[in-house]
């Protein structure tokens, strides 16, 4: 039984947290009303024809990063990070409501993404297709948006890479985001199990579990795992591989957790929009490069960053639309474009490019 001191300690421990809490609640209203003062100062200072962009992903970025340097714990950086990127969404919204269109619908990774990126105070906007979610923000009807890319386990997404070679819309962020895939149903029963929906990636991702786990058991692929989820609420002899978010949404039952094969499966997404992002000290460029129909022409394409000590993340390939038989090449680079040795490489390679196109400067995700 605890003590009469014991009870007492509790007591003033609880006093504390309430005491913290009052205070973090003057502080968080403090932060908004200094939200609002630098929007009306903006306002303020903008000439006719300039644009005004509330969100910066290089300030947010920095403000992140500052924190997490300067946090002593318990928390973790992660925590920590995220706590402060729902206090600035939460206060952005007072300056400048945002809209980020995803590849939908509601309950997809997508989703889970874009919320992580841009916090809990955005709206988002669901579209059917990765060309839609370019047009939202193309059209307006968005601020930005947030594509895949690239999964660790299955590679690219071809379909957001072929969307960048005619259109105008920038680079803006990136997103890497642990992927952890859930078997659920109506049922309670895995006996009862005959199908089992999901998107074709995340079948792939999970494929040697599902091997093991339900061999033989019927695998229907679908548009996504949150369409996997909402089929699988109306067939109590149905499950999906799926998202929590998704599993909650539709009222499911998990009957495994995590059944992923590649237990650091991860996938980047990609936000888009049509703003130039100013450099924040830690970021990426992405390239989309064609060399010229010669013998050694990728190499001459690639040597600028190899003289100039710029590592290059990424490269990948696409046929041509142009032209059969050729090819494009997307290359993401360390460094900001802006930085003097960036810009000189990329000066001498745009000489060596039959195509030369800067995709986005951005700040580096960490996970």
């Amino acid at each position: 039984m605890p003590t009469a001191m014991s009870e007492v300690d509790l007591k003033s421990l609880r006093d504390q947290i309430d005491a913290i809490d009052d205070q973090l609640l003057r502080l968080f209203n403090q932060r908004a009303e200094c939200a609002i003062a630098v929007a009306e100062a903006k306002k303020r200072e903008l000439k006719d024809g300039e644009r005004l962009d509330f969100f910066r992903p290089d300030r947010e970025a920095q403000v992140i990063q500052r924190i997490k340097d300067a946090n002593k714990g318990p928390l973790s950086d992660k925590e920590v990070g995220r706590l402060i990127r729902e206090v600035m969404s939460a206060c952005l919204a007072l300056e400048q409501p945002l809209t980020i269109a995803y590849l939908g619908p509601e309950g997809t990774f997508t989703q889970s993404a874009a919320l992580k990126h841009f916090g809990h105070s955005v709206e988002t906007l669901a579209m059917s297709c990765i060309p839609e979610v370019f047009s939202a923000v193309q059209a307006g009807h968005a601020n930005f948006g947030l594509v895949p890319v690239e999964n660790s386990t299955e590679g690219v997404v071809s379909h957001t890479l072929d969307m960048f070679i005619n259109s105008d819309l920038k680079v803006c962020g990136e997103v890497e985001t642990r992927i952890h895939h859930q078997l659920a149903s109506l049922s309670q029963n895995p006996a009862d199990i005959d199908k089992i929906y999901s998107h074709q990636q995340s079948l792939a991702q999970c494929r040697n579990w599902l091997d093991q786990h339900y061999p033989g058991i019927q695998r229907i692929p679908v548009n996504s795992n949150a369409e996997a989820a909402r089929l699988a609420s109306q067939d109590p002899t149905a499950a999906a591989i799926c998202g929590i978010q998704a599993v909650e949404i539709f009222g499911l039952r998990t009957l495994h957790k995590n059944i992923e094969d590649n237990i650091n499966n991860t996938t980047r997404f990609m936000v888009i929009g049509d703003m130039q992002v100013a450099p924040s000290g830690h970021d990426k460029t992405s390239l989309l490069l064609s060399a010229r129909n010669e013998p050694g022409s990728l190499l001459a394409l690639l040597k600028p960053l190899a003289d100039a000590g710029i590592s290059m993340n990424k490269i990948e390939s696409r046929p041509s639309p142009s032209k059969m038989w050729e090819y494009v090449f997307f290359i993401d680079i360390d460094g900001h474009h802006e930085d003097p040795a960036v810009a000189t490489a990329l000066s001498a390679l745009k000489k060596q490019a039959a195509l030369f196109k800067i995709l986005g400067s951005y700040p580096r995700s960490k996970l």
